[in-house]
């Protein structure tokens, strides 16, 4: 399987060449507060959200001392954003006590934070710190699901599956691959199976497609 999951990686390279992260940030911070907000909302309302964001909140002690009533009113255009605001100030507030007002650079440290999952600490690592890690979003559970990379649907137990079958230098850029094929041809509900550059190494298509049998994953 190791075989099979690095030739997938091969030709989504060459397909997706240059994918990078489509939210922006110049801190490990603004990524951190920015993938807080990009819980059930798209990147692109994010990014039309954090530049006003990040000019009035500068350091993890202007998001700790905030006026929850504004910070809510700033990201309201992301959703959730009652719980969002109280996840952002909590979780600033922690880096200003316990890490100095610097966002760790640990999966441990990072996941003890308020709001912070693996997903969201593994997004930071790899994208804000440039540290190998396999962020597992909705978008990489399915696709890695499909392609019969993993049989599992519990995130951590996907991010383990493709720890062990990717080598460590490529697990940022898998997350990043997989997110991207997820969004533009290995959709939730309409596979573009027929445009698929990698068809013939998933599982899903075999199975599913070529039998005329649906099968949801």
């Amino acid at each position: 399987m190791e075989k099979r999951a690095v030739a997938i990686l091969a030709i989504l390279e060459k397909k997706l060449e240059g994918a990078t992260i489509a939210l922006h940030f110049t801190s490990p911070l603004e990524l951190l507060i920015a993938t807080i907000l990009s819980a059930q909302c798209t990147d692109k309302r994010v990014n039309e959200v954090t530049p006003s964001l990040f000019k009035r909140f500068r350091a993890a002690e202007h998001y700790a001392r905030a006026d929850p009533a504004v910070l809510e009113e700033m990201i309201r255009p992301t959703g959730f954003y009652k719980n969002k605001a109280k996840a952002i100030v909590g979780c600033c507030a922690k880096i200003v006590s316990d890490y100095g007002g610097a966002v760790p650079s640990t999966v441990e440290a990072l996941t003890t934070l308020p709001g912070v999952g693996r997903k969201t600490a593994n997004v930071v690592l790899g994208s804000a710190f440039g540290q190998n890690a396999i962020a597992v979003d909705t978008h990489v559970k399915r696709v890695a699901y499909r392609l019969g990379l993993t049989g599992e649907s519990n995130p951590d137990k996907v991010e383990s599956d493709l720890q062990a079958l990717i080598p460590l230098h490529r697990w940022t850029q898998t997350s990043l691959l997989l997110i991207l094929h997820g969004r533009h041809t290995c959709r939730a509900r309409k596979p573009q199976c027929d445009s698929c550059a990698v068809s013939h190494l998933c599982d899903y298509f075999r199975i599913s497609v070529r039998n005329g049998t649906e099968v949801s994953g």
